[in-house]
């Protein structure tokens, strides 16, 4: 079966945007129906499954990145766990506006993944990206600029589909950030369904990298 047949309706629209600016528009389009489409027509798991991970490695008092924050359901999740120092970036306008109403990011910025980032060098003790790495959205390169606004120690903690890690260059691009001590795998997931009511065949990790101490 093709890897496009598996991808539920919305999700593949979103993938299909022949641009970033046409991918913010699409976000845009779908900020105020994204929730309750995620629960009723997905069953998402992803943020909690994400959240459960993360907080084995990432103390509560830590100042955190979450890039990719959509409409806040990471963050939310996140709140209810206890922390309070979390800043969101997105491309689209739209689905930070529905973020900000959840109130529970420190702040928003709007930016987009792959290229520099206003931020200086060791802001954040931890980086959260939940469906960020995906077809037409964060390329690989964005790693760098994740690595360097992150304390040295500090973790970075991502969603990958299983198929589009062998099939991009995103294994290329971990492999070599490993090879050249920028950071180390801490943890790597079993693969599991994040949208299992729309599919049971796409399979994500999760994934845990370590920036390197010096």
């Amino acid at each position: 079966m093709n890897t496009k047949d598996q991808v539920p309706e919305q999700a593949q629209w979103v993938y299909d945007a022949p641009n970033i600016e046409e991918l913010a528009r699409r976000y845009d389009q779908w900020a105020q129906d994204y929730d309750q489409e995620m629960e009723e027509v997905f069953g998402n798991v992803g943020p909690q499954r994400t959240v459960e991970t993360f907080i084995k490695y990432v103390p509560t008092d830590a100042k955190i990145l979450e890039v990719g924050t959509g409409t806040g359901l990471v963050g939310a999740l996140l709140n209810q766990q206890g922390y309070y120092h979390v800043d969101g970036l997105d491309i689209s306008l739209q689905m930070m506006e529905e973020a900000r109403k959840k109130n529970v990011y420190t702040s928003l910025y709007q930016a987009t993944l792959g290229e520099p980032l206003e931020f200086t060098d060791n802001t954040y003790q931890a980086i959260m990206a939940k469906g960020v790495f995906a077809p037409g959205h964060a390329p690989s390169r964005a790693f760098d600029e994740l690595i360097r606004v992150t304390h040295r120690g500090g973790v970075i903690v991502f969603t990958l589909r299983t198929d589009y890690y062998e099939a991009s260059d995103f294994k290329y691009k971990q492999n070599a950030l490993e090879a050249s001590g920028d950071w180390k795998l801490l943890e790597k997931t079993e693969p599991f369904p994040m949208w299992p009511k729309a599919t049971q065949e796409l399979m994500y990790n999760i994934w845990v990298y370590e920036v390197a101490k010096e």
